[in-house]
């Protein structure tokens, strides 16, 4: 059956078209079978939030298709990105497990069907598939990893435009087209990337903007490609501790097509070589 934003809304997760390598998809049938009859399949426009930070928990929601953007906030509006869950994720899992409230904000970022289980339903569904706490466990291991990963990328202080190149280079990594340079979708605007990195959102325009005039990316809308991956991947190779940063990163002139005054940093030197060389 057809539902809205024209998802396939199937009751039965073992012909679901939306079917991949999610946390409930490569179950057994008979899981699958016991997973259905507790599941409730919804549909929800872009910009919905599923559940609130510090909300008492309800329950789970897998992620069969879209995106989910789970984030905290700070008493004075401040926010930032913990991750962007992507399909086949499952939401809310510790919370559910433990009884506390949710920990972050869900949102999504664009039209998602979920399948949400009550967390009562979902204690007992473990009880009777014991099994499945391996997945469970396997989940939770990767959310903590992930956790951590944020947390060093924003606690530690890396500079601006490695911060901005890492987010390009992990976003694309599932999203590698054939031929030249790396093509993928980006659906967040310029102030949702800067509250995944800690950084202002002038810092992020300023930064694409300067990727994009030294042919490092090219940038159409929503659509990005990664023109030179080796360059791009240079920013990321220094200690992310600022104290010991070079200065003199810290004075780069803005380079525009045709002329490179002010260079300091040897990355920028090859880069722009590379470039009168082709």
């Amino acid at each position: 059956m057809r539902g809205p934003y024209d998802f396939e809304l199937s009751e039965n997760c073992r012909s679901c078209k939306f079917r991949r390598n999610g946390f409930f998809c490569q179950l057994s049938a008979d899981e699958l079978k016991g997973f259905d009859a507790i599941k409730h399949v919804s549909t929800y426009p872009a910009g919905a939030i599923l559940f609130l930070e510090l909300q008492k928990s309800r329950g789970i929601y897998l992620l069969c298709e879209g995106q989910v953007k789970l984030c905290f906030s700070s008493r004075n509006g401040k926010t930032l990105v913990l991750r962007i869950a992507k399909s086949g994720e499952i939401l809310g899992l510790l919370s559910a497990l433990s009884g506390n409230a949710y920990e972050v904000t869900a949102q999504t970022l664009r039209p998602c069907q979920t399948a949400f289980v009550y967390s009562n339903d979902f204690q007992k569904f473990l009880r009777k598939h014991p099994i499945v706490f391996q997945r469970v466990a396997t989940h939770l291991s990767w959310e903590y990893k992930a956790a951590c990963e944020q947390l060093r990328t924003v606690g530690l202080g890396s500079l601006v435009f490695e911060r901005v190149a890492d987010f390009l280079l992990n976003w694309s990594v599932e999203a590698r087209s054939p031929g030249q340079g790396t093509r993928f979708t980006l659906p967040l605007t310029h102030e949702q990337i800067a509250e995944h990195i800690g950084i202002t959102r002038e810092s992020v325009t300023r930064a694409l903007s300067d990727f994009r005039d030294r042919s490092l990316i090219d940038r159409h809308g929503s659509t990005f490609v990664i023109a030179d991956r080796t360059a791009l991947q240079g920013f990321g190779v220094r200690p992310a501790t600022p104290q010991k940063e070079d200065a003199s990163l810290l004075r780069l002139t803005p380079i525009r097509r045709g002329h490179s005054p002010g260079i300091r940093h040897s990355l920028w030197k090859r880069v722009v070589r590379g470039q009168k060389s082709a």
